[in-house]
């Protein structure tokens, strides 16, 4: 195949694979003369949205196009993975001009295998291969990537390669000011980069809008005794992405410490902050910043808020619809206590503000004390906590009811006077949402016996308690079909189902692609334990009954387990009886 790569050329290839008709490829034709010129000939033709005829109308979109011509042209489709791209390395391959110059970026080194994987855009184009050959001293290969992606990363790695190389340039980065534990309470050693510095900025203006391209919901950034090591947490696994030398790492988390207004000059105990930024899309997203002293410098994590995430349609929460209905009935009442359990990071703040935005119409007022604020809401009227003010969840919970509030939520119940306030709350004709750090739904109501509710209050106002975990789902490009083992299946649902949900004949395991990083994931979806206070629990509780009697008798009265609700998603494909085990407690029945 030595055919120059053009837009029509790209369409004939597509008419003679059968993948497009007659038609489609006339009117491909026409449409053409709306699509920008100056656009690579593979993203001309994606612009066209055409549809495979012969292939359940799959989209023929860029990545497609990419490793179809792959094919045809002998050369080895590749998927750039900015996460597992070592920028400082391919960038030291070949300058930023000579890239442009040949539209070619390098994308992986082999030190073992002395190569260079570069990626192309013009598979018919490789003239430059012996030349830059012989520059590097390697074997060059060439691979034939996406060419928006080559253009998108070309610009993204050799600036933050510049950036880097800047922010060095301005001040000597052999900071040993933080190498070592007794040196902890330094403030700024002299060889340390200014935070205010325009390379930093570019760094940190890069390092945010990149955690928002790949839908990371924490950024880690850890200091070592020679570099700085930055990692993303997505969909609850976290993934290396970039190390930076140890005074820029400095830098960079001074820079993001003003950001989020925190004091700069504080190093020896742990701070809070938040900071409200634009995604490359336009959405508003927050960021809640924590500093943590270690011994070689602050270790920073920041929390990304998504309103979109946050804020989601029960629908797209993976709630079972019997449990959805309940739920709703529950958080639908005019007084009484509703809890949300789960350990950090089990999505508990998700459900909490989607019920919020439910029951927050123009009819009632809701008012909310955090810590901090998760996610600033202009239907809610939210207080944050104050502890060096003495404003702690239990004064905030006093002032609100002389707000004249009908709803109530509570970011966490911890302490004896917290849950006296709520309680006190719900008896005066309020309802009462909030938080508690339990294994499981039963758990909750013992919980509060334990720090000091009296067991006939928590009869008198405790509506329900629902547990949840999130549980990684299996990736639709990928995910392969298998048998179910009965033994696998048995110790997900136990003899707990209550003979709703039979073995399925088949599940799905997963496979691994470039889509979802070959993890066989992507994304997550909660599985929940919903516990309603009937008055036969009502009696348990009064009795001081043990734990393992709670939730027998929560079981049934139709309670499935926080392992039954993955059993489900198990059984619809979402995902696999591995992960389901993993996030959720061990049933000690």
């Amino acid at each position: 195949m030595t055919s120059p790569l053009s837009t029509f050329h790209i369409l004939k290839l597509l008419l003679k694979a059968d993948w497009i008709s007659d038609e489609q490829f006339e009117t491909a034709k026409i449409h053409l003369r709306q699509v920008d010129p100056k656009l690579h000939p593979v993203e001309q033709v994606a612009h066209l949205s055409l549809t495979r005829h012969d292939h359940h109308q799959k989209i023929i979109d860029e990545e497609v196009l990419t490793r179809f011509l792959a094919g045809l042209y002998k050369l080895p489709y590749y998927r750039i993975d900015p996460l597992k791209v070592h920028v400082d390395e391919v960038t030291q391959v070949m300058s930023y001009a000579y890239a442009q110059r040949h539209n070619i970026l390098a994308v992986e080194v082999n030190e073992q295998e002395n190569s260079v994987k570069v990626a192309v855009m013009n598979p018919d184009d490789l003239g430059w291969r012996e030349s830059l050959g012989q520059v590097v001293s390697k074997d060059i290969i060439p691979v034939f990537a996406n060419p928006a992606a080559i253009k998108r990363y070309q610009k993204e790695f050799y600036q933050l390669s510049a950036s880097v190389a800047g922010a060095k340039g301005t001040k000597l980065q052999n900071d040993t000011s933080v190498t070592n534990l007794e040196q902890l309470i330094e403030l700024k050693g002299s060889d340390e980069a200014d935070a205010n510095d325009k390379h930093i900025v570019q760094i940190v203006d890069w390092l945010l809008q990149y955690a928002f391209k790949e839908r990371a919901s924490d950024i880690h950034i850890e200091p070592r005794r020679e570099v700085g090591k930055i990692r993303f947490r997505i969909d609850g696994v976290l993934h290396n992405v970039y190390e930076l030398p140890i005074g820029i790492t400095h830098a960079v988390i001074s820079r993001l410490k003003i950001l989020g207004r925190m004091d700069l000059a504080e190093r020896r105990k742990p701070l809070d902050g938040r900071v409200k930024t634009k995604a490359p899309n336009g959405q508003e997203i927050e960021l809640r910043l924590s500093t943590l002293p270690t011994a070689f410098g602050e270790k920073f994590v920041g929390r990304i808020f998504d309103p979109t995430v946050l804020t989601r349609e029960f629908s797209e929460l993976g709630l079972e619809p019997e449990t959805e209905h309940t739920w709703r009935e529950m958080i639908g009442q005019s007084t009484g206590i509703v809890l949300l359990t789960g350990p950090t990071g089990s999505g508990k703040t998700t459900t909490l503000y989607t019920s919020l935005k439910l029951l927050a119409t123009s009819e009632v007022n809701v008012c909310t004390i955090e810590d901090p604020i998760e996610m600033v809401d202009p239907k809610l009227n939210q207080m944050q906590v104050h502890h060096d003010i003495n404003l702690d969840f239990a004064a905030g919970v006093k002032a609100l009811l002389r707000q004249d509030p009908d709803i109530i939520m509570i970011g966490e119940i911890r302490d004896q006077e917290t849950a006296q306030m709520a309680v006190q709350a719900a008896l005066t004709g309020h309802l009462v949402i909030s938080t508690l750090h339990t294994n499981d739904a039963p758990s909750a109501m013992t919980r509060l016996i334990e720090v000091g509710v009296e067991p006939y209050l928590l009869n008198a106002t405790m509506l329900g308690v629902m547990a949840q975990r999130l549980v990684r789902t299996l990736c639709n490009h990928c995910k392969r079909r298998v048998e179910v083992n009965s033994d696998a299946w048995d110790s997900l649902v136990g003899d707990n189902l209550n003979g709703t949900l039979e073995k399925p004949e088949y599940i799905y395991e997963p496979a691994g692609c470039d889509e979802c990083r070959h993890t066989g994931y992507q994304g997550r979806q909660g599985i929940y334990e919903l516990m309603s206070v009937t008055d036969e629990l009502k009696t348990l509780v009064h009795d001081d009954a043990e734990i393992r009697t709670l939730r027998k008798q929560a079981q049934k009265q139709g309670m499935n387990l926080l392992r039954v609700s993955g059993a489900y998603k198990v059984a619809q494909g979402l995902t696999t009886i591995e992960e389901v085990l993993r996030v959720s407690p061990r049933d000690n029945n």
